[in-house]
């Protein structure tokens, strides 16, 4: 049967059928929580037809639902919806599908399971006996041990994951610069920055080109365009200045020095959980939108381990796409 699988974030909707086909939209689920069936269900009408779907997320944790179980629920509702009579199953973070009743009644489990599907995917690239996966996404960083036989940390929930330093809140897109940074370059002097959203990591890597511009994209601070533009005038904001006072060259400087503390955030992280390791020369299989700045941060650290790029392995787009298409792949195989 043919399946397609769904990955509902909090900010994106992401799907995949397994063989190829990955897409990416924004949506702001904690914003419009009650038009997430008809924004899954125009995603799906840019899909290949599907006899079945599966179905993993993060959105339950959106703050417009009062606990995880409501979040859950609201979602499994949507994909139900959209599937009609078409069987739909999700993903736990024990590794077993079920039925949406079951997950109903299973809601932590079936909380932020993606990081699972994901490893337990990516497990089969490694070429030594255990290594780690670090997956970059537009909001959060997943750094998770793994052998051949896939995951194998104790941590399951997302407040677990980010006591043991696996799960770090930073990203490519969505992580506002006031968190990374406290001051910011400004032609020879260090200026304080605002402590509000004015500006995220998408306008740092807008800046430096490692984000394309796409004018259609307005999941921003200001609900303006992700354009090198408006990047400029959001950064600008941040020391409380405006494109008069802020040139494209006072952008950029300012986005190479967010741009250099995420990435030593990453490798602190990272030097962290490998220090744990006895006599342990890791292999990193890496994934997401966030490649590269993987790369970055392990070479902060010295010679680098074997690394394996999923965007090698199953394309960009799928990559980037890693959660929904490690379910789908995982979802045909278990039929």
């Amino acid at each position: 049967m043919t399946l397609l699988a769904l990955d509902i974030g909090g900010a994106n909707l992401k799907i995949a059928d397994g063989n190829g086909f990955a897409r990416t939209e924004p949506f702001a689920l904690w914003r419009y929580p009650a038009n997430l069936a008809s924004a899954i269900e125009q995603l799906i009408t840019k899909a290949p037809s599907a006899e079945r779907f599966a179905v993993t997320m993060t959105g339950e944790l959106a703050d417009c639902f009062t606990s995880k179980e409501e979040g859950v629920c609201h979602i499994l509702d949507a994909v139900d919806a959209v599937a009609e009579n078409r069987p739909v199953q999700a993903y736990l973070s024990n590794g077993l599908f079920v039925d949406t009743t079951t997950a109903r009644h299973q809601p932590l489990l079936t909380a932020a399971s993606n990081w699972h599907a994901l490893a337990t995917f990516a497990s089969r690239f490694l070429q030594s006996p255990s290594g780690w996966l670090i997956d970059v996404g537009s909001t959060t960083t997943d750094l998770i041990p793994i052998t051949a036989g896939g995951p194998t940390t104790s941590a399951t929930t997302d407040l677990e994951r980010l006591a043991a330093g696996q799960l770090v809140y930073t990203g490519t897109s969505r992580s506002p610069i006031c968190a990374l940074v406290r001051e910011l370059p400004w032609r020879g002097q260090s200026i304080p920055i605002a402590q509000e959203l004015f500006a995220t990591t998408l306008d740092v890597y807008l800046m430096t080109g490692e984000i394309p511009e796409n004018s259609n994209h307005l999941q921003t601070a200001d609900g303006r365009p992700a354009t090198l533009t408006a990047a400029r005038d959001r950064l600008a904001r941040s020391v409380c200045a405006d494109r008069t006072m802020f040139s494209d060259d006072d952008a950029l400087t300012a986005a190479r020095e967010v741009r250099q503390q995420q990435v030593r955030l990453l490798a602190h992280k990272i030097r962290q959980l490998f220090s744990q390791q006895d006599n342990f020369a890791p292999e990193v299989i890496l994934s997401g939108s966030g490649e590269f700045l993987i790369r970055a941060a392990l070479d902060e650290l010295g010679p680098p381990p074997n690394l394996v790029s999923l965007a090698e392995q199953v394309g960009p787009l799928s990559s980037t796409c890693a959660a929904a298409h490690a379910v789908a792949v995982l979802a045909h195989e278990g039929t």
